[in-house]
């Protein structure tokens, strides 16, 4: 048979996460990010979740092929906008509408030879310092645009850099604002943290947000929240199961490095999963871990292709921790216990972004457990 390790993609509750996202902004459009291969999740595994959304928006022009093939009619935005002149003619041929966020993208435009002029989202950099025009050339790089027979509607855009803590949103507002000020067009201003804490603001709302890591089921401001705070569900579950267990006595070590050592008598499970799964390596011993649903821990660290885990709270509990007992790494078990991804990316220093778009290749997929 083959290893026991297995991800699933739900797509019930990337619904469930959609509609969240239409409840905080009833009267804004949405679009559904799903750049890096939807985060993880597959574009072709994540669609059907999706679909109800007002749009897509990724990076990439094979994957707003991808999304093309799979029946969308319905807008699809490049947030990068195009890289070189003949992206364009993609543009054209897929109608797809893109961000601009330099001069050079403009050149390209105005060289552009096309009889369907395009849809462009101009991007303002109002604090990020990433991509877009400053506040002070912004106006100038709209009059460019809007002098093109080339681009036929501008929409205005920006990216908060502090929507997710305690400096807020208003900052970058300010900004925006006195750009855009009698200028006609849509805005799309809030990524996944501003439409949940922002949004009610109808300013901020804007005409369209852009729903990222909300749509997967993490919180986009934790720690400070959780996902149960903002009613959203796990879509990618990663689960395996116990492979071998062993007892250890006092003074015993697990692992390479030996960086657990037993206080007393302690039944360890070694699951198969490791860092080549796109588990995180730096996952350190108290990583949370469930067996059969009952939440545990990590102990020692990880390796290529196995993970050891305390069963001690499994016994305890009365519930079976043997060999082939069910291991979940982040998501839901089969018993509706849930461990958040954002508890896991948390114990490895990271976010919950990096551990969904790290799931190894080697790993297998399914949607909704149909292969």
């Amino acid at each position: 048979m083959p290893r026991p390790i297995h991800a699933t993609i739900h797509t019930a509750a990337l619904q469930h996460n959609l509609e969240r996202v239409r409840q905080a902004v009833p009267d804004a459009k949405t679009w559904a990010v799903v750049k890096a291969n939807a985060y993880g999740h597959g574009i072709e595994r994540a669609f059907e979740g999706l679909r109800a959304a007002d749009g897509f928006a990724l990076l990439d022009l094979a994957e707003a092929e991808r999304v093309r093939h799979l029946g969308w009619r319905g807008p699809i935005l490049l947030l990068e906008g195009v890289f070189e002149p003949r992206d364009l003619e993609l543009c054209s041929r897929l109608s797809l509408w893109h961000a601009v966020h330099c001069d050079e993208q403009i050149d390209m435009l105005a060289a552009h030879k096309t009889q369907v002029p395009h849809r462009v989202f101009l991007k303002l950099n109002s604090g990020m310092n990433r991509l877009g025009f400053t506040p002070q050339r912004y106006r100038s790089a709209w009059a460019r645009l809007n002098a093109l027979p080339q681009v036929d509607e501008i929409s205005f855009m920006t990216h908060f850099s502090d929507a997710d803590g305690p400096r807020g949103v208003a900052h970058q507002m300010a900004a925006f604002n006195a750009a855009t000020q009698d200028l006609p067009g849509e805005r799309s201003v809030c990524n996944s943290a501003a439409t949940l804490r922002f949004a009610s603001d109808a300013q901020v709302r804007g005409d369209w947000v852009r729903a990222g890591i909300v749509l997967y089921g993490s919180a986009p401001d934790f720690p400070a929240h959780n996902a149960d705070h903002w009613q959203v569900q796990p879509t990618m579950t990663l689960a395996t199961r116990i492979i071998g267990t062993q007892q250890l006595q006092a003074g015993d070590t697990v692992g390479y490095g030996s960086r657990f050592t037993a206080e007393g008598p302690l039944t360890i499970g070694v699951a198969a999963c490791g860092y080549a799964d796109g588990y995180p390596r730096h996952c350190d011993t108290g990583t949370p871990v469930l067996v059969n649903g009952v939440r545990t821990r990590l102990v020692g660290r990880v390796s290529m292709d196995m993970v050891t885990v305390d069963l001690s709270p499994v016994i305890a509990a009365g519930v079976d921790a043997g060999f082939g007992s069910e291991v979940t790494l982040w998501g839901s078990a089969r018993n509706g216990a849930v461990l958040p991804i954002d508890e896991v990316a948390q114990a490895a220093g990271t976010v919950g972004y990096e551990l969904m778009c790290a799931l190894a290749p080697r790993v297998p997929v399914a949607v909704d457990g149909v292969a």
